[in-house]
């Protein structure tokens, strides 16, 4: 049941009453999981009965199918070749092993005609395109995952005799949600039993069976479950149906597709469990949550699980804690408190980004952090957002915290006439902003309530689109490349329900493209990939993902069109050529692009978050007539950091600490040998710190050793030491922390030579070593 996801229902307390809270020493599903039964015996009642049902209605089901006509087909393969097969017989996986059955076992899913996933064993309807998908691919693996996740749920099922709920794929794998009799906790001792089950599903190379039921068939098939009779109840419209898949004694509520069997499942571990409520919402039941992770083969898993250890040292609640960068508290939860430390590297960060703001001809803003829920009604995400908002009565009225900044900028557009010549025109704003995230998803920096975006509004003529584009890819080669960072970049296009009229869309998306061919043609290009109709409501955007030096991808930059915002705003700007008449009421009106457009009225959607691309538009919006010789802009949304807080944590974690020289919060620390050395190395730090150079000094009693290496564990950049000869020649003794060569003893450098070199280094926002080696400078003479 992986399709099902928290927050598809609404809010409901399933069975009655919430169940109250466990005592924190709550009873284990096993009293004693190492020493009591692997599963229960006999199994649970439910589950035969289940299995009746199922053997009943699959034979009439399997009789309808051998009753279907057998036609010829073609299917088409990605090479261009063409293999003959027959309708409601021929299978892809028969398709894969016509190559060969190496490719039948590597492959996991179909893909037919580039959109719909189908399972391998399934017989094809018709005439079709085939691609069959392995491990590697995103989806193939999406739907290993899915797979392994019903694996665990039988498991779950057989060990615990559970109410299972959901049990989707994620980003790192998977997990299953349930509620276990008696209200009983799922313990770490729990793991290995359940991991011993799945063995022997997997050693059983289980079948995964799909079936179609109406939906009172899976009303009476799950009626031993509240939490499945809920989705199907609430999910399902009456008089349709959908699927069920089977394997083993497990039947689940579920789309599909899946892996041919559980033997293709070779290496699995549960990675943890927690508490959770059922769809999400606290007004639930309270449920267990189990997560694995499974791979086709046990070298990915080990893989797999080094890569875990690297990721656990880089933690950045970790890092943030022994590098005291920031903290949270009960009081304010969800909201970032900066330490000392903590802010120098939020505060360079929005420098930095001013400075590229100067260079680009930003234009910096500041907005309010409280609008009447008016404001929102205009933009649309009053009726569907605000729950996600921090809403205030005061005066007999409701006003809302910001969650986002473009209306704001779209007030400040509107306050004056603007005329084609001023465009474009780009707002930046580093406004605090505020979304009332649920307690349960909150984690370190990475989600809060609190933050702070490198948010900008772009308003630009549409001829002038690809243009602003190019610039935004320049902007995010030369911030990133300056991070580490590497790219991706993905075109989404027109979704089947868009605002506007279809020419511009086309036109739009044309520009689109040729900003991104342009890029990739230039140098230090990324090539770029297509995501068809999954770009926003009000225009089509451009989604970029970085990578960090672990090749975790990261959502933080985000370039999107949008058509919508300056219709509900009315904005317009006065065009090269004014219309020297009014156009009659009746008659439509003109946009940027000079085609004709309507107003359209959408009857069946929500609105838009122009800032999160969840595209929906407002019921019963009112466009307000352009005014003679004018055209609406259009708005490009852009961030290339996001929110500066989510942006510290990945920074936190790419470089492990380990700041760069420009972007550190201890660049420096001096350290003198001896009582007698301290007021020179007071004096060196007076001296760096006129300069803007975060410095520090140790007159702890340490010895020198244990100085240095208090120095080194604390990741300053550089030490610099100080003894009687740096006193007498005014010279520093420097140990670069990324440089083991530099660690010993070297020859001395001039004081105001060491200074100069650093504020080059500042300047440059460089990464390298202005003070080389004795060794290596004789390298070089050589």
């Amino acid at each position: 049941m992986a399709d099902a996801k928290p927050g598809d229902v609404t809010k409901v307390v399933v069975g009655g009453q919430k169940q109250g809270k466990k005592d924190k020493k709550s009873k284990s599903a096993v009293d004693d999981p190492s020493a009591g039964p692997l599963e229960m015996n006999p199994p649970p009642e439910f589950i035969k009965s289940r299995l009746e049902l199922f053997d009943r209605l699959k034979k009439k089901y399997d009789e309808d199918i051998a009753k279907k006509p057998r036609e010829q087909i073609t299917i088409t393969l990605p090479d261009g070749s063409v293999k003959v097969g027959k309708s409601w017989e021929t299978t892809p996986g028969d398709i894969a092993k016509g190559v060969s059955n190496s490719l039948y076992k590597r492959s996991i899913v179909a893909r037919l005609d580039g959109d719909k996933l189908w399972d391998l064993d399934r017989p094809l309807e018709q005439s079709c395109k085939l691609e069959l998908l392995t491990f590697d691919d995103q989806q193939g693996k999406e739907v290993f995952w899915h797979s392994s996740a019903h694996i665990l749920g039988e498991a779950c099922e057989r060990r615990f005799g559970c109410s299972l709920c959901i049990g989707p794929p994620i980003d790192d794998g998977f997990y299953y949600e349930m509620a276990l009799p008696g209200g009983a906790a799922v313990q770490q001792t729990d793991w290995a039993p359940l991991e011993r089950i799945v063995t022997d599903i997997v050693k059983d190379r289980q079948r995964f069976e799909r079936l179609e039921l109406s939906k009172q068939d899976l009303l009476d098939m799950f009626s031993y479950n509240k939490y499945k009779q809920h989705i199907i109840s609430t999910k399902i419209p009456d008089g349709t149906s959908t699927t069920v898949y089977r394997n083993g004694p497990l039947i689940d509520l579920c789309r599909g597709p899946h892996v041919p069997d559980t033997g293709r499942i070779e290496a699995f571990s549960i990675m943890k469990n927690s508490a959770s409520y059922f769809l999400g919402s606290q007004d639930n039941d309270s449920l267990q949550r189990i997560y694995g992770v499974s791979f086709p083969d046990k070298k990915k898993m080990a893989e797999h699980k080094k890569f875990l250890e690297e990721a656990a040292k880089r933690d950045h609640r970790k890092l943030g804690r022994e590098q005291e960068l920031f903290m949270f508290h009960d009081l304010s939860p969800g909201s970032a408190f900066f330490l000392p430390h903590g802010t120098r590297i939020y505060n360079t960060l929005l420098a930095y980004i001013r400075d590229q703001y100067h260079k680009r001809d930003y234009q910096e803003v500041i907005t309010p952090n409280i609008f009447n829920s008016e404001l929102w009604k205009i933009s649309g995400h009053w009726e569907y957002y605000k729950d996600d908002m921090f809403v205030i009565n005061t005066e007999k009225e409701k006003w809302g915290l910001k969650p986002m900044n473009c209306p704001a900028h779209f007030l400040m557009f509107a306050h004056s006439p603007k005329v084609y010549s001023q465009l474009p025109l780009r707002y930046a704003d580093f406004g605090v902003l505020h979304r009332n995230e649920a307690s349960g998803a909150l984690s370190g920096l990475t989600r809060v309530r609190r933050f702070q975006q490198d948010d900008s509004h772009i308003f630009c003529r549409l001829d002038q689109v690809t243009g602003e584009i190019s610039d935004l890819f320049d902007f995010l080669s030369e911030m990133y490349g300056l991070l580490g960072f590497t790219f991706k970049l993905q075109l989404s296009t027109r979704p089947e329900k868009f605002m506007g009229q279809i020419e511009t869309w086309d036109r739009a998306e044309s520009m689109l493209k040729e900003a991104l061919n342009g890029f990739a043609a230039g140098p230090g290009g990324v090539s770029w990939t297509l995501n068809e109709g999954d770009g926003a409501f009000y225009g089509p955007k451009i989604d970029i993902k970085i990578l960090d030096c672990l090749n975790r991808e990261w959502q933080c930059a985000t370039i999107q069109l949008d058509f919508m915002g300056p219709e509900n705003f009315g904005l317009e700007y006065i065009t090269a050529e004014v219309a020297t008449a009014k156009p009659k009421q009746d008659e439509p009106t003109t946009d940027a692009v000079g085609v004709k457009t309507k107003e359209v009225q959408p009857t069946d959607t929500a609105p838009i978050d122009p800032d999160t691309g969840d595209a929906e538009p407002k019921k019963g919006r009112v466009i307000r007539p352009l005014s003679p010789g004018c055209a609406r802009p259009v708005i490009i949304h852009r961030a290339m950091a996001g929110s500066i807080e989510r942006f510290m944590g990945i920074l936190i974690e790419h470089f492990a600490g380990k700041w760069p020289f420009w972007l550190s919060p201890r660049q420096v620390i001096v350290i003198p040998v001896g009582m007698g050395f301290v007021p020179y190395a007071q004096e060196v730090k007076t001296i760096l710190k006129k300069e803007r150079i975060f410095v520090d000094i140790d007159t702890t009693g340490n010895t020198l050793p244990k100085k240095v290496r208090s120095a080194q564990l604390a990741q300053y950049n550089f030490i610099f030491v100080v003894g009687d000869e740096e006193m007498r020649g005014r010279q520093v003794n420097v140990r670069y922390r990324d440089d083991t060569s530099t660690q010993d003893r070297g020859k001395p450098v001039p004081l105001d030579e060491a200074v100069e070199k650093l504020k080059a280094l500042l300047a440059d926002r460089g990464t390298y070593n202005p003070f080389p080696s004795a060794k290596q400078e004789d390298k070089k003479a050589a």
